[in-house]
């Protein structure tokens, strides 16, 4: 009996080493036949979510003299002194029309005839209320009025630029018609990222008073617009814009787009 007990002994330990050898797996006989081998967990990381509309840019369409349009990252459309232009150019429907003063060439209002249906009209009317100046969080665009004129052909009570400020957080500057006026002084702190400077020397600023402004004001560019004082063709001189003589200059011809980043 003792020697059978040997011989299987033995035995069970041969075919444990074969089993070992040849790469098989042992299963214990108090493991339930059915039971598997456990398999890893996979961790999935959270998805990591897009970029919101906030960190994408306006575009900002010049149309000649003293009119844009701009498109907000929020696709909301913004025209800016309606005037000039071609009908294509004011094709898509305006959610905000700003108006600086009642001067022809910045009041073609009617020229936006695609609007939605709750498109607000922001003029110097609106923007001007007991002396004050009237700023408006519309959500998409934040609008800032401020000091216009200046001059014998534009009162600064009746007149207004504009500051804008994006989503995303740049901000573009347009004078309108003006003068140096005493706030520029103080737009340094605005930190601007693009400025409108008249500069056609007609009871407005020329090159060399708007580059002292854009000196003042110190935005990060500095564009020179409304200088063609003859109002036709493009409504844009490219050789007075090349003498505007200020710092961080960009020059943008109508039909031209940039994106306000």
């Amino acid at each position: 009996m003792k020697k059978m007990n040997i011989f299987a002994t033995i035995l069970t330990a041969a075919m444990l080493l074969t089993a070992c050898q040849s790469g098989g797996e042992v299963v214990s006989e108090n493991m339930p036949s059915n039971t598997l081998p456990q398999e890893s967990t996979a961790v999935t990381q959270p998805a990591v979510e897009s970029e919101s509309t906030q960190d994408e840019a306006p575009v900002l369409l010049y149309m000649g003299q003293a009119t844009l349009r701009i498109t907000t990252a929020e696709g909301k459309v913004i025209y800016i002194d309606p005037y000039a232009g071609d009908e294509d150019d004011y094709a898509p429907p305006a959610d905000l029309i700003l108006v600086t003063h009642d001067h022809f060439d910045h009041t073609a209002v009617d020229r936006v005839v695609n609007r939605s249906e709750d498109c607000q009209i922001i003029t110097h009317e609106e923007a001007i209320e007991n002396g004050e100046h009237i700023t408006f969080d519309l959500g998409f665009v934040t609008v800032q009025p401020v000091e216009a004129g200046y001059n014998s052909m534009h009162d600064v009570r009746n007149c207004v630029g504009y500051v804008l400020t994006f989503s995303n957080g740049k901000s573009v500057y347009v004078t309108g018609d003006t003068s140096k006026t005493e706030q520029m002084s103080e737009m340094a702190a605005m930190n601007i990222d693009y400025a409108f400077y008249c500069t056609d020397g007609v009871f407005n600023m020329d090159i060399e008073e708007a580059a002292e402004c854009a000196e003042l004001i110190g935005a990060k560019h500095n564009i020179p617009y409304h200088n063609d004082t003859s109002n036709s063709g493009e409504m844009f001189d490219m050789e007075l814009a090349e003498q505007f003589d200020a710092p961080n200059r960009l020059i943008v011809a109508p039909g031209e787009e940039i994106r306000v980043e």
